[in-house]
């Protein structure tokens, strides 16, 4: 709550900079999706811990979330935005081996319950480097607050791993308006690390209801994870999405 909190204030600022500005169209771009896990594996401490998975050793339920883009455009060339993507999937199961998680031993066969969540508040600017009639190129940078944590518990015990941080990513928006009213976009932040790797990149068809007003279907992969000694953690989920975006 209180990174929550945080978050908004500097958002709040931020907007106060420039609000100002002239010839800026604000975007609200609102998404709900079902979420399905493909791959989940963990270990913690990442040097220590046993290996297992939250999706193949467990059951991993299909997940329902929202996501929250505001932002504006100014002078047709700059966007500065936010997002705010909650995500937690529940996980059920036994494991036929004992399992070490976070300092804790979970003997073979317990019955298990595991909430993987991740939660995510970014800032972002983008300038657009292509504009034709029929394609937009964008190219920018994604200031990323990572709000993670790793729940296991069973046989009367349980444990916690946690991990807040942030993570400068690589932002990018194509859209190819290929037959009119209909759009196709390509949206996302990625980045390749020594240690690790992250991408949340949507495909999506928009329709114009209005020239202000699209509504949208696409699929999106969020794909990513970390090796190190304090945690070993790589995932990928699969999004059905479905949403609205609005310009004034």
């Amino acid at each position: 709550m209180n990174l929550m909190l945080s978050f908004t204030a500097t958002l709040v600022f931020c907007a106060a900079l420039f609000i100002s500005e002239a010839r800026a169209e604000y975007v609200l771009n609102i998404q709900g999706a079902a979420v399905f896990t493909e791959k989940n594996d963990v270990r913690i401490p990442g040097n220590s811990g046993t290996k297992f998975s939250l999706s193949d050793d467990l059951n991993a339920d299909t997940a329902y979330t929202g996501r929250i883009e505001a932002g504006y455009v100014h002078k047709d060339r700059d966007y500065f935005g936010i997002v705010i993507s909650p995500l937690s999937v529940d996980s059920h199961g036994s494991v036929d081996r004992d399992i070490s998680f976070n300092g804790t031993t979970f003997p073979a066969d317990t019955d298990l319950s595991a909430t993987f969540r991740f939660d995510s508040y970014r800032l972002t600017w983008r300038r657009k480097l292509v504009a034709r009639e029929t394609l937009d190129v964008w190219l920018g940078l994604t200031a990323n607050i990572r709000d993670a944590a790793i729940t296991v518990e069973g046989g009367g015990q349980k444990t916690e791993k946690d991990n807040t941080g942030f993570v400068p990513l690589i932002n990018f928006l194509v859209d190819w308006r290929f037959a009119r009213p209909w759009t196709g976009r390509i949206v996302g932040d990625a980045l390749v690390g020594p240690q690790g790797r992250a991408e949340d990149v949507l495909f999506a068809v928009m329709y114009d209801l209005t020239a202000g007003t699209r509504v949208f279907a696409g699929y999106r992969i969020l794909e990513g994870g970390a090796d190190n000694d304090e945690v070993y953690t790589f995932s990928l989920f699969h999004y059905a999405v479905g949403g609205i975006e609005v310009r004034f």
